[in-house]
């Protein structure tokens, strides 16, 4: 497994493997840059084919959260944890903790949080044995989950996108949901609040049928959600949804959504650009979560601090919207120029 030749491996700082037999830890974390401060980055616990996948998983989501980092105004790097989820029954306190002790051997490098798969109470075994975590529902600055202010910040640049892209607030447009976690469920909900109607899909049966109760939402089979005929596609579930196979299918103006890692490659900028669809990037459409998390880093947690960080995103992104109407380029080479000057790569 070769990570130089790793077509994802972008002049990281670190990468870093860890294994505990006891508990069944098999871990990777990446450290993208530490240019702005510690690196930070959720953890995320998946069933990973194999190890090389995983190894990429790390080293996209670290790059991306430099630039969400960077982007945010937030005075860290990027790094991301990946955990390969143990076949049959685990202990999950033990997994934890094992990972923990490995969060805590990097010495500060690195603050941990949760993603994808992992949950507070997960933090909250991770943090017996290192103060490098965040994440937290206690403590004297504490910011809980970070799920609601990621779904914050993505039902933000949904907004944003439907007024540049449609010029028409939410209300009577049909918005197509990928994923209905808690981030992709919250969105929903701020969404059917603000009268948009939605179409929905997940490989959970039971989020769907509970999305269709709350908020109204048409289901439709997890592979169909890509040719819905729809004003915004909202992707809210894991990466690389944007490729080679979904892209001349789509029937949607523009895209703004939580999940990270949307474009396969970034070719697929280019593409959504020659179709005239709206990518808004993922890392600073999602970016609430880690706004949330980097005050409880510094110890200072203020709910009106992660107010105003929420509001810069917002205009961020109509900087970039703005730039690339203005040079005819696609999005996500703007928004990665801009992250590359601030982490001092360009």
């Amino acid at each position: 497994m070769a990570i130089f030749e790793n077509i994802d491996f972008d002049d990281h700082e670190s990468v870093h493997t860890f294994s505990d037999p006891e508990s069944g830890l098999k871990a990777f974390i990446a450290i993208h840059s530490t240019k702005c401060g510690p690196s930070a980055g959720g953890c995320r616990l998946w069933s990973y084919s194999d190890s090389a996948t995983a190894l990429t998983d790390a080293l996209r989501l670290s790059r991306g959260m430099s630039y969400k980092n960077a982007m945010a105004g937030l005075n860290l790097g990027g790094g991301k944890a990946v955990v390969l989820r143990p076949s049959g029954d685990f202990d999950r306190t033990a997994l934890f903790a094992a990972f923990g002790k490995a969060v805590d051997s990097l010495g500060g490098r690195y603050y941990t949080a949760e993603d994808v798969g992992v949950s507070p109470d997960d933090m909250r075994v991770v943090r017996q044995q290192t103060s490098f975590v965040a994440g937290l529902n206690d403590g004297e600055a504490a910011s809980g989950d970070p799920s609601p202010v990621t779904a914050d910040g993505v039902f933000r640049a949904v907004r944003l996108a439907a007024d540049k892209k449609l010029n028409a607030p939410l209300k009577g447009l049909r918005i197509s949901v990928q994923g209905l976690g808690h981030v992709g469920y919250d969105v929903c909900r701020r969404l059917s609040i603000a009268g948009a109607h939605l179409i929905v899909t997940d490989i959970n049966a039971e989020l769907m049928r509970k999305t269709e109760s709350a908020f109204g939402a048409k289901l439709v089979a997890p592979d169909d959600i890509y040719g819905v005929d729809a004003d915004i596609y909202v992707p809210c579930a894991l990466g690389a949804t944007i490729n080679e196979n979904t892209i001349d299918v789509l029937k949607i103006k523009a895209i703004a959504g939580a999940a990270n890692n949307q474009l396969s490659i970034s070719k697929m900028g280019k593409f959504l650009h020659e179709k005239s669809i709206l990518y808004c990037p993922d890392y600073v459409v999602n970016g609430g979560g880690i706004i949330n998390i980097a005050g409880e880093i510094e110890g200072n947690y203020n709910k009106d601090w992660v107010e105003e960080k929420l509001q810069g995103l917002e205009a961020t992104l109509v900087e970039i919207i703005e730039c690339a109407a203005k040079t005819n380029r696609p999005t996500n080479e703007i928004a990665d120029e801009m992250a590359q000057s601030r982490i001092g790569r360009r």
